[in-house]
């Protein structure tokens, strides 16, 4: 299954696992994924242009049709708890509120830099929900889930994947959370 989203051609992701971070190309080809590996296709873009605005304006894909995943943590009785947030580019995810609440925390916020992409494995700017370590939340907001499509993280800057909304409302540890992105 081969795809067009404004200028870049999509093709499936578990066949190309060199353009995916190692945990988003180890999770593809996971027998617990196979369902969602079938669905999940990506392109390689310019890693330069990674970020939503650039991205978006160079490759001519609406706002509407990319998400960013963000990752958020918060500590609750010594415990730190992470999750990842999946809200639409043409929003801001409700960390200290909506994000907040569904990790049971005091106060959540935006992780570190550093501590994001070393605990995930995955490039600053190209996070992605597929492949996050085992028992981090995915907070997928309801407009993600309800869309036809969507572009996000492949893991790494160089590449997006492309996906239905319902395949990341449908991975493993996703929570769908209307109001997330405001």
């Amino acid at each position: 299954m081969t795809f067009r989203i404004g200028t870049l051609d999509f093709a499936p992701a578990a066949s190309h696992p060199g353009l995916l971070a190692p945990p988003v190309a180890a999770a593809l080809a996971s027998p617990d994924w196979q369902l969602a590996a079938d669905a999940i296709c990506v392109a390689e873009i310019d890693p330069e242009l990674a970020d939503t605005a650039a991205f978006c304006d160079r490759y001519g894909v609406d706002p509407a049709e990319s998400a960013n995943c963000v990752v958020v943590v918060g500590r609750r009785d010594g415990a730190v708890r992470y999750a990842a947030c999946v809200v639409l580019a043409t929003t801001r995810a409700d960390v200290n509120g909506v994000a907040r609440r569904v990790l049971d925390v005091r106060k959540a916020s935006f992780a570190a830099t550093d501590a994001a992409v070393e605990l995930t494995a995955m490039e600053y700017g190209g996070i992605t929900p597929v492949g996050l370590p085992a028992g981090w939340l995915i907070l997928v907001d309801g407009a993600v889930a309800a869309a036809p499509q969507v572009v996000v993280g492949s893991g790494i800057r160089r590449s997006k994947l492309a996906l239905a909304g319902k395949t990341l409302a449908d991975l493993p540890a996703a929570q769908v959370i209307d109001g997330l992105g405001r």
